[in-house]
């Protein structure tokens, strides 16, 4: 498989892994209840949340609605000028983490753009997330880390592997 298709690849899995876990969440756990994994450092907790990190924004769900769909189109509009591979792991994750937050604002009540997110994995005092937010968390920081260190995302003379 040739590196071109490297984040449209790792962006599908997020996706695909996010979507199958929220399906998940919604039959097997019951909204608001924690449910112990390990002990409180780990729990599942199904909530809708109609905002973005931490809950802020709930009156503006929409405006995430166009941020994903912008960040989305600037990714895949710019993939193919990234060569380095930590850079497209970055990208991949960021994409995936978006979209699959956007199927979420499109699909779900109570309607199209403005629809909540399904969240169900907590930690100890943090926001409940869901593996579409590990996406991005860590997409993220990859990306901040690349740039601190003057990793170049493409470079004409670099080999791709």
């Amino acid at each position: 498989m040739t590196s071109t298709y490297r984040v449209p690849l790792i962006a599908l899995v997020i996706v695909v892994v996010d979507q199958v876990t929220k399906v998940w969440a919604e039959f097997a756990l019951t909204l608001g209840q924690p449910v112990p994994v390990v002990g409180e450092l780990l729990q599942l907790r199904l909530v809708y949340n109609p905002g973005a990190a931490f809950s802020l924004g709930t009156g503006y769900t929409w405006i995430f609605t166009v941020f994903a769909i912008a960040i989305s189109s600037v990714i895949v509009w710019k993939m193919h000028l990234v060569t380095n591979a930590l850079w497209k792991l970055s990208a991949g994750l960021i994409l995936g983490g978006a979209l699959g937050n956007l199927v979420d604002r499109l699909t779900n009540e109570p309607g199209f753009a403005v629809g909540h997110v399904v969240d169900f994995l907590e930690l100890p005092r943090w926001p409940v997330f869901n593996v579409a937010d590990m996406g991005v968390f860590f997409g993220a920081v990859t990306a901040m880390w690349l740039a601190y260190r003057n990793i170049p995302y493409g470079n004409e003379m670099e080999v791709e592997s």
